[in-house]
């Protein structure tokens, strides 16, 4: 995946976050489960795009950058 492309799958992700968090009425267990795993898809992208800036900005081959597995992105402190 190039930049490019990790910025398409964000933007598709943030949308259906946003359609879910906009639905009245509470989400059913199944829309939850899957707010849940937007939101884990979404760092691991973010993660993903600044792994390959980075590796740019230092002269290293981005496409050697990894997605991280959910568990490690989501233990990172702000």
């Amino acid at each position: 995946m190039d930049n490019d492309e990790i910025l398409d799958d964000i933007g598709a992700l943030v949308e259906e976050e946003r359609a879910l968090r906009q639905r009245t009425g509470g989400l059913l267990p199944e829309e939850r489960t899957r707010l849940a795993e937007l939101e884990v898809r979404l760092d691991q992208c973010w993660d993903l795009l600044r792994q390959r800036r980075a590796k740019a900005e230092f002269g290293e081959d981005p496409d050697t950058a990894a997605l991280r597995p959910a568990a490690e992105v989501e233990s990172y402190r702000s």
